[in-house]
C-alpha cells in the first residue's frame, strides 16, 4: 500500500476532489497558498469544511469520533467511524480521522490505508500527508517522507511542523555527505 499511496501523492496536482465537498476549498487554498496573513484562520476554516458534512448527523458522528479520540476511547472512536464510512463512503474527513486514530494505536498499515483513501477524495488533504509523512520518517524512509512533506508545502506553505520535518531530513542529509568524505 505504501508504493501505491506514493505514486497516488505523486499524481495528487492532477486529481480532482470529489464533488460532495464544498466548492468553497478551492478559493481558500488560493488564498492559503498566497496568505502573508492570518493563515491560520484560513486553515481553521478549510479544516472545517473539511469536517462538515452536508447531512448532519454524520458531521455529528465524526465529531463524537473525535471527542472519544482525544479521550483515548480508541474502541469506540473505532466502531463510530467504522459504521459512519459504510454510510458515508465518500466522506473524506472520516477516512483521514480514523487514519489518525490507526496513527495513534502505532498500526500503521492501516493508517496508511485510510490515507490513502483521503487522498483519493481529497487530494488536498494536507493533514492527511503530513500523516504519512510521520509514518515514513518512523519507519526510517526518509526520502519518501521528504517527497510526502514536500507535496503538503506545496498545497498549505504554512505548515511549520512539515517544514521542521523537510529541514530536518535535509539536514541529515547534508550530514551524511559530510561524513561520506571525511575518511
Amino acid at each position: 500500500m505504501y508504493a501505491e499511496t506514493l505514486k497516488l501523492v505523486a499524481d495528487l496536482s492532477h486529481r480532482r476532489p470529489v464533488a460532495a465537498l464544498p466548492s468553497k476549498l478551492e478559493q481558500l487554498f488560493k488564498h492559503l497558498a498566497a496568505a502573508q496573513h492570518d493563515a491560520e484562520g484560513l486553515e481553521d476554516q478549510i479544516w472545517s469544511l473539511w469536517m462538515h458534512h452536508p447531512h448532519d448527523q454524520a458531521a455529528r458522528i465524526l465529531d463524537k469520533a473525535c471527542n472519544d479520540i482525544a479521550a483515548r476511547r480508541y474502541d469506540i472512536a473505532e466502531t463510530r467511524l467504522y459504521h459512519l464510512l459504510r454510510a458515508c463512503p465518500d466522506y473524506a474527513e472520516a477516512w483521514n480521522k480514523r487514519a489518525t486514530l490507526y496513527y495513534l494505536q502505532e498500526r500503521d498499515e492501516e493508517s496508511v490505508r485510510d490515507i490513502h483513501r483521503t487522498l483519493e477524495l481529497e487530494p488536498r488533504h494536507f493533514g492527511a500527508l503530513c500523516g504519512l509523512g510521520e509514518i515514513l520518517l518512523s519507519e526510517g524512509e526518509c526520502e519518501d517522507a521528504l517527497f510526502v512533506f514536500q507535496a503538503a508545502l506545496r498545497l498549505n506553505p504554512h505548515l511549520g511542523g512539515a517544514r521542521a520535518a523537510v529541514e530536518e531530513i535535509l539536514a541529515g542529509k547534508a550530514e551524511g555527505l559530510d561524513g561520506a568524505g571525511a575518511g
